[in-house]
Parts: structure tokens; C-alpha cells; sequence
């Protein structure tokens, strides 16, 4: 494998699942095709994988790539708003270039007296509100049809003056007696009146949907009381349209035109700032650099540094008007002309999120790829994570977990499984026949196999763990936390019991669950080694039930020792293969007694 397609594949291995758009980049530093995904991670390993599907360009394409980029976004339709915006600006060599005059849909309320409710393509600067973009027209005529049928609202084009009303010039059409409008163009509907079933469409379009889906669903359910089904199915239509509907997008906005965004995160010795360019109210550009923090510096003059090196190295010398930015650098004076924003709420707000979340995203990439090239940092970083998430004294380098299992106290067994350094250890699994338990009593199950566990372990010099989890709730713990204590290493061993809710752990004499953070790698670290325990258990359980299976039914037959038993399974493999079995072959493989035995035994069965 040449370097460079060991560096693509380590680029898709760090790109995470999430939605986002990527780029793919040549040997001149040109981008020359953008794309959309639901997971960056899955779409793009696709183009690097031998597939018959791959046209020729695509092959074309892939050869090449040198480098990866990407965004991530918080939806699909976000993905494809700013897939969009990035294919106009940047015109990739390998994309179909959209043309300018086809932009995204938008829903606008004219600013006019009487306003009317459309649909555009044009976003013009005329004094109207203009809601979206919406990433399917299908969406956008979606909200339009729900909003015309529950609010009457004009749709002609008439010149609604005072003047031109008070002259009496206008008649009403075929909406006015179809339900669909109040009349404003004869005086029927006042202004004010009009003007608060706006306020209403307002409301819906910035997001507000209770008071118009409290009335949907009781139109709803008042049809479906009186039979009239194919309107209560309407009804339905709209509530799902409804709760599609997104009313704003963070990567296209139709009240944020030119602005430059800059979040920043600080670690120890080293910083992560990222850069967000909008123009024309659609995002052209994302980058983040990572910075070495310098000696005594505090974060404004981080911020102000990382805006200095952001416009010589990627704002091309140029900063917008006005500049977001979580808390104000240390001095201005270096950028004339430039307004530093810092945003408590809004439109504004929601692009500086979208900049810090890029930059953890960035700094996550930075570490993973750190780890992939020294793994003991990785672990290091695991373990010490896992030593405080549980409240441990020193790092679980060393888990032992234990899980039981039986068949309503039939065939009973119990399982150990060894991990290091958050690692199996296959070599060091265990399986235990469970001796002196009848019945399924689980928690003397667990002391027995926890005692035999650790009272050899004793005997040998062996190393005991640095962490036992018991696959089971308080009274499981009780058990095995007894038998610690019965061998006196209750101080030198940690015990913890994991319950079925999977993210409870509960620690001896603690009544009470602990949560681990169900977005921390402890908790997926713990889930892997209950499910390992679970499945290790399982299937040693299952074996023997299996064979005790096998064994009852073959030894029903008079006259057949273990001997021919093992003979006929090393052959046959299975009980169903001897009962099908010609006479012929069991004669040769057993004799002719043995055989004309086996046979009768299985017709016998077959006529009951």
C-alpha cells in the first residue's frame, strides 16, 4: 500500500458518524468535489473501497485525492443547505455546478399592506421576512398548504390601499366563498384583524407550533368522532408535515448576511481556534488550527492571536465588518473597522455554538490520531478516565468480571472474563461447573465461584485485579463482597455490581445507584466487558446444555455404551444425521447388533 492511500485511510478512519459535508482534495491544495452525507464516516470509506459500481469518473476522482476535509452539522438537511453553498462558492472541477439563479426555496411574508404569504427563490433586502431555506421544496409546499388551511389569508395580487378599498373597485373571487379568505379586498376583514393571523404565520414559521397543534389535533380527533375519516386523515397529514418542519437552519440565514465567526478552546499547552466565514448569509468556509499557547498568556490574548494568524493564513488578509466571538480579545485596535460581537441569544448565538462544536470536533480528530500513532496514550488516558469516573484509588489496569447462568437451575455455570488495559485477555477466561448450588440460586452461585476465583488465585502468589465487576444488582454485590471479605482482600480489591439498567453501579454499602455518563467511554468500556462476560457464559452454557441434550437421548438406547455414542457423533456429528442414517452405514460403523438397535430405537419414536 503506498503512503498516500495509508494517509487517506487514516484520515476516514478519524471522520466521525455524524452528518456533515466533506471535500476532497488534490496535490495543488484545490478542492475538487464537495459532497453531503448522513455519516461522514460511512460515505466517504465508500469511495476507497473496489466496487464494481464505481463509474469511471468516480475511479477518476479517487485517484486524485490527497487530503480529506469536512464539516459536520447537526442534520441531513443542514448537510445539504451547505453542500449547496460550497458548491457555488468553490465550483468544484467534479461536482454539477448549480446555477445562481435556482437557490434554496424560502417562504416570505410580503412587507405590504394585507401581506401576502409565497414562495421564492429570491432573497431580496424589500423590508419582508423571509423563513428557511428549506432543503426540499416538497417541505416548503408542505408548510405553505398546512399554513393556507388553517389561516384564510389572501392570495391575489391586488393593491390593498385604504384608498384603493375605500374607492369600492375590488370584488371578492371564488376563495372568499370557498372559506379560504375573509374579504379584506371589500373591507369585510379589517387590518388589525388580518394583521393577527399574520402575527400567527410568524409565530409558526419561527417555530411556535403548540396553539396550532393543539388545534389540528382536535379538528383531528372531532372528524374521526363523526366518521368523516378521509378529513381526520388530512388532519393527520398535517400534524406529521408538522413535526418535519424546521423552521430555521444554523448554516443558512436570511438575517445574517457577511460575518466572520471565531471560537476558541484552550487546553494545557495548546489551543484549538476555529474560523467560520458567512457570505450572503450561507457558510463559505470552515478551518480550525491548533496553537501552542505560549507562556502567561491569558485567552484574550489567545483569541486576539489566533484572529491575527486566521487572516494572514486563511481569510485571505480580510475580516468582515463584523466578527462573533465568545468573549472580546484583548485589543481591537489591530483591526480597523471590525466589530467584535460577543452574542447572548439568537441567530448569532447559534453560530458560535456551531464554531465551538467544530473546534471539540477538531480537537477529538487531533487526539484520536494521536492515539492511533502512540497507543499507550490512549490507554493511559482510558484508564486514568475509568479510575475516576469510579472513584478508584489507582487505574484498572487489571478487570475481572463475573456472570452466572443456568436453565431454571438446570445445567448451571459461571463465567470470568479477564481484561488489561481495557483489552481482553481471552487467554486468561474461565469457566466454572458450579458444585455445591442446587437449584437456581444465583447468589450462592456467585459466592462459590467468586471463593474458588480468588482463594486459588491466593494459593498461586497470583496477581489479584485491580477492579471486579459482578454482572448483577446489590444482592449479587452482597455475595461476592462477603466472600472478599471472608479472605480478607476486601481493602485490596475494588467490587462493583452492575445492574440491568446498564449505566447503574452500585458500590458495597451504598444503597443508592451511581450513573456513569452515558457519553463517556467508562460506560462503553463497562458494556463491553458485562456483554463479553454475558456472551463468554452463554455459549459455555449452551455447550453444555447441549451435550447433556445429546447424551440423553442417545443414551435411551438399550445397549449402547459412552463407547458408540462418541463413535457416532465423531462420525455423524449430530443426533438428527444418526437418525436419518442408512442401516447400512451404522452396520459398518458400529456392527450389526449395535446398529439394527439404534435403528429400532429411532422407529419406535417416530411411530409415538
Amino acid at each position: 500500500m503506498s503512503a498516500d492511500k495509508q494517509a487517506l485511510k487514516e484520515q476516514v478512519a478519524l471522520l466521525p458518524l455524524s452528518p456533515g459535508v466533506y471535500q476532497f482534495v488534490d496535490r495543488g491544495g484545490v478542492i475538487i468535489y464537495v459532497g453531503k452525507a448522513k455519516s461522514l464516516r460511512k460515505r466517504v470509506s465508500s469511495y476507497f473501497v473496489e466496487s464494481k459500481e464505481h463509474s469511471p469518473k468516480v475511479r477518476v476522482l479517487v485517484k486524485q485525492i490527497v487530503e480529506i476535509r469536512h464539516i459536520v452539522v447537526d442534520s441531513e438537511q443542514d448537510a445539504l443547505l451547505l453542500e449547496n453553498s460550497l458548491i457555488k462558492q468553490l465550483q468544484p472541477r467534479y461536482n454539477i455546478l448549480l446555477k445562481d439563479d435556482k437557490s434554496y426555496p424560502w417562504i416570505v411574508v410580503r412587507n405590504e399592506p394585507f401581506p401576502r404569504v409565497e414562495s421564492t427563490r429570491r432573497l431580496l433586502h424589500d423590508g419582508s421576512h423571509y423563513y428557511g431555506p428549506y432543503s426540499s421544496i416538497s417541505m416548503q409546499r408542505s408548510i405553505l398548504e398546512f399554513i393556507r388551511e388553517v389561516i384564510p389569508l389572501r392570495t391575489c395580487k391586488l393593491n390593498l390601499t385604504d384608498r384603493q378599498i375605500a374607492r369600492g373597485r375590488y370584488s371578492v373571487c371564488l376563495q372568499y366563498h370557498l372559506g379560504n379568505c375573509k374579504g379584506p379586498c371589500i373591507g369585510v376583514q379589517s387590518e388589525e384583524d388580518y394583521r393577527a393571523d399574520v402575527d400567527l404565520v410568524h409565530a409558526i414559521l419561527k417555530g411556535d407550533l403548540r396553539p396550532v397543534r393543539q388545534y389540528l389535533t382536535h379538528e383531528m380527533e372531532q372528524a374521526a368522532e363523526t366518521l368523516r375519516f378521509e378529513q381526520a386523515a388530512r388532519y393527520k397529514q398535517r400534524l406529521d408535515a408538522l413535526d418535519n418542519y424546521a423552521s430555521r437552519s444554523v448554516v443558512v440565514s436570511s438575517r445574517i448576511t457577511d460575518v466572520d465567526v471565531f471560537s476558541l478552546l484552550v487546553d494545557d499547552d495548546v489551543a484549538f481556534c476555529n474560523f467560520v466565514r458567512i457570505r450572503h448569509g450561507s457558510i463559505v468556509g470552515v478551518t480550525t488550527v491548533r496553537l501552542s499557547t505560549g507562556v502567561e498568556a491569558t485567552e484574550a490574548d489567545m483569541l486576539t492571536l489566533a484572529i491575527q494568524h486566521m487572516v494572514e493564513e486563511v481569510a485571505g488578509g480580510v475580516l468582515a465588518r463584523e466578527v462573533i466571538v465568545p468573549f472580546l480579545p484583548s485589543t481591537t485596535l489591530l483591526f480597523d473597522g471590525v466589530t467584535f460581537t460577543v452574542p447572548k441569544r439568537g441567530e448569532k448565538l447559534d453560530l458560535l455554538h456551531f464554531s465551538e462544536k467544530s473546534a471539540r470536533i477538531y480537537r477529538a480528530e487531533q487526539l484520536k490520531n494521536l492515539e492511533i500513532k502512540n497507543p499507550e496514550r490512549h490507554t493511559e488516558r482510558l484508564m486514568e478516565a475509568m479510575r475516576k469516573e469510579l472513584h478508584l484509588d489507582r487505574q484498572p489496569r487489571h478487570i475481572e468480571c463475573f456472570d452466572n447462568s443456568n436453565l431454571q437451575g438446570t445445567y448451571p455455570v459461571a463465567s470470568c472474563v479477564v481484561f488489561r488495559d481495557g483489552k481482553p485477555s481471552r487467554k486468561e477466561y474461565r469457566h466454572f461447573n458450579i458444585k455445591t448450588v442446587e437449584g437456581p440460586d444465583d447468589f450462592a452461585s456467585m459466592r462459590e465461584i467468586v471463593y474458588r476465583r480468588y482463594s486459588r488465585l491466593m494459593e498461586e502468589g497470583s496477581a489479584l485485579p485491580d477492579l471486579i465487576i459482578i454482572d448483577g444488582g446489590k444482592g449479587q454485590l452482597s455475595s461476592a463482597y462477603g466472600v472478599l471479605c471472608e479472605l480478607g482482600i476486601e481493602r485490596q480489591v475494588p467490587i462493583v455490581g452492575l445492574a440491568k439498567r446498564i449505566e447503574e453501579i452500585f458500590f458495597p454499602h451504598d444503597p443508592m445507584p451511581y450513573y456513569l455518563s452515558r457519553t463517556g467511554e467508562p460506560l462503553k468500556v463497562v458494556c463491553h466487558i458485562r456483554d463479553e462476560a454475558h456472551r463468554f457464559g452463554i455459549t459455555f452454557h449452551r455447550q453444555k446444555r447441549s451435550k447433556g441434550f445429546i447424551h440423553s437421548e442417545l443414551e435411551q438406547i438399550e445397549g449402547v455404551g459412552e463407547k458408540t455414542i462418541r463413535t457416532l457423533l465423531e462420525h455423524f456429528r449430530t443426533v438428527e444425521k444418526v437418525r436419518t442414517a442408512h442401516i447400512g452405514e451404522l452396520t459398518s460403523l458400529i456392527g450389526a447388533a449395535k446398529a439394527t438397535k439404534v435403528k429400532n430405537y429411532f422407529e419406535q419414536q417416530q411411530n409415538r
